[in-house]
């Protein structure tokens, strides 16, 4: 098999990148189809639209009605065509840009992503989640290449939420167990092909980055202000996280993730949430070594994400419910069928009770 690496074609990140971003967007199309809700609109609208017509890009601005759906999708391709832009710019938040995505594949036209939150590491992905118009899971779109450019604002970044900071480390806490277990096993990535040693390098400097500027950028992000710690760690959580996860692979963490979707009482977490609870019980299923297990533990104490059940909300009817959602994280297809070893439903409910313990006594402390 083929060792694969993909990657966005350009990749800008910066305080105010939104506005400055033009210069390089002009070499993609003379004129774009801009995409956001009405809130991202009036925070993000006029330094985006701004930066694109002072570089003499031409530029058409539609609200995005909140669903990542055909419909949606064929609306706004309606729109553009009737309007002639040559690109498309998504601004915004996950279903955003993975509209803004779609949207270019099927009209094969260059595609910008602007995130306005830097909680997961799906804006450099060549994937879209697409959902019906109530709102239900539909399918995975995925496209032959990646976008064309994501641009990080910092100093729009720095002002979300602070929550939405800490579940893009959570989710980018993962990058480096799943691809080492996914390169173990010689499993094939959703690149296509195995791991190479770049974008496993890439995977290991996200999480050298996490645990080195990950508690500086939470204090940044506290305050609302761009500092060298919050840049590092939004390149981690959006390029490192999202070139190592789609180049070498996704394995138990994630999966366990999707076990713990069937909760409802999980439903209030973020992605990134269940996902580093996720890679605290991949590290006890595939036993590793005690210090590297603590090192894990401190961080995600540290910068605030779950590492008991009960921080997940699973406070009743343990067993029952855990049991379930290691039946849920082993169905076929799923990526716990990465790890480089067997792995069954009793193996993961072992591994997760065994998480669950190992942040209780981290908590007691």
């Amino acid at each position: 098999m083929l060792n694969v690496i993909q990657s966005p074609a350009k990749y800008i990140q910066g305080p105010d990148a939104s506005m400055l971003f033009g210069e390089y967007a002009k070499n993609l199309a003379d004129s774009f189809f801009v995409i956001a809700d009405d809130f991202v609109m009036k925070l993000a609208g006029d330094k985006v639209l701004g930066g694109l017509k002072s570089h003499n890009v031409r530029c058409h601005a539609e609200r995005f009605n909140g669903e990542c759906s055909h419909a949606e999708i064929n609306r706004l391709s309606a729109i553009l065509q009737k309007e002639g832009c040559k690109g498309v710019i998504g601004i915004g938040g996950g279903k955003t840009l993975d509209t803004a995505k779609a949207i270019g594949y099927y009209q094969k036209l260059p595609v910008v992503v602007i995130p306005t939150i830097a909680s997961t590491d799906a804006p450099t992905s060549a994937l879209s989640v697409i959902y019906t118009e109530s709102g239900e899971f539909e399918e995975y779109l995925i496209y032959p290449k990646n976008p064309d450019m994501v641009v990080m604002d910092t100093a729009i970044i720095a002002k979300a939420p602070v929550r939405l900071l800490v579940a893009g480390m959570g989710d980018a806490l993962s990058t480096w167990f799943e691809a080492k277990a996914c390169f173990d096993a010689r499993a094939t990535s959703m690149a296509g092909g195995q791991s190479t040693a770049a974008a496993l390098s890439l995977a290991r400097l996200c999480y050298d980055t996490l645990l080195r500027e990950g508690e500086k950028a939470l204090l940044a992000a506290q305050a609302g202000v761009v500092s060298d710690a919050l840049e590092r760690i939004v390149e981690a959580n959006t390029y490192l996280s999202g070139i190592g996860f789609e180049s070498s692979g996704l394995a138990g963490a994630h999966a366990i993730h999707n076990g713990f979707t069937i909760l409802e009482e999980c439903h209030h977490l973020y992605h990134g949430e269940k996902v580093a609870f996720g890679t605290l019980a991949q590290l006890a299923l595939q036993n590793s070594p005690m210090e590297e297990i603590e090192t894990v533990l401190a961080f995600c104490k540290n910068v605030g994400l779950p590492i008991t059940l009960a921080q997940m909300g699973v406070k009743e009817d343990i067993e029952a419910k855990i049991r379930e959602v290691a039946k849920a994280t082993c169905a076929e297809g799923e990526t716990i069928h990465n790890m480089p070893f067997p792995v069954t439903a009793d193996s993961v409910y072992a591994a997760i009770m065994v998480a669950d313990r190992l942040g209780q006594r981290w908590l007691a402390r």
